[in-house]
């Protein structure tokens, strides 16, 4: 029997692979809240397609995210799912980050939209991240960790770019086949 590529599996979810130009561009910003069914149908379709996926892969150890721009829809949308014991999912509409820390750490990513390698990315412990509720109201939030990391990652792709453009100069991303700590969470010293 053939094994299908991890990457393939994603885009037979529904989730654009990269290489398309959708995932290259920056999203659209809603309007809200004239923009309020329009957002509420996409982050519909986002919990849909994360429903799929993680019934196809496990992400109990990190969490996941997605970004609209990854299901074909060109909007600044995303939601993140943090791994168990966390919150409930975190949406995301217009979000802006607006501060970082200067602590980093640098952890293996994976991206559903890469999904046949992972990549060692320095991101910041700690980011400030400005969104936009459905009734029009600017949210101001800080995340730390891991899930600083989720979502840093998923308001990057709403900007055009995908974890690799994060990378140390000269860091190549491994194949999935040489990443060790498949479903294990990151580790941050307390």
């Amino acid at each position: 029997m053939i094994e299908v590529q991890p990457s393939q599996r994603m885009r037979d979810l529904g989730v654009v692979q990269h290489g398309a130009g959708i995932l290259a561009e920056s999203a659209g910003a809603f309007d809200l809240p004239a923009d309020c069914s329009a957002a509420t149908r996409i982050v519909e379709k986002l919990a849909d397609a994360m429903d799929r996926i993680a019934q196809a892969h496990d992400f109990s150890g990190k969490g996941m995210g997605l970004a609209a721009p990854q299901i074909g829809i060109a909007r600044a949308a995303a939601a993140v799912r943090p791994a168990p014991g966390g919150a409930e999912p975190i949406v995301l509409l217009n979000p802006c980050i607006i501060a970082a820390s200067e602590e980093m750490d640098e952890q293996y990513e994976g991206c559903l939209s890469f999904f046949d390698v992972r990549g060692m990315v320095p991101r910041p412990l700690r980011i400030t991240v400005e969104s936009t509720a459905l009734d029009g109201a600017i949210v101001t939030t800080v995340y730390e960790r891991g899930l600083a990391r989720l979502i840093h990652h998923e308001i990057d792709h709403l900007d055009g770019l995908l974890y690799t453009a994060r990378m140390r100069t000269g860091v190549q991303p491994i194949p999935v086949e040489e990443y060790r700590q498949t479903g294990r969470a990151w580790a941050y010293e307390q």
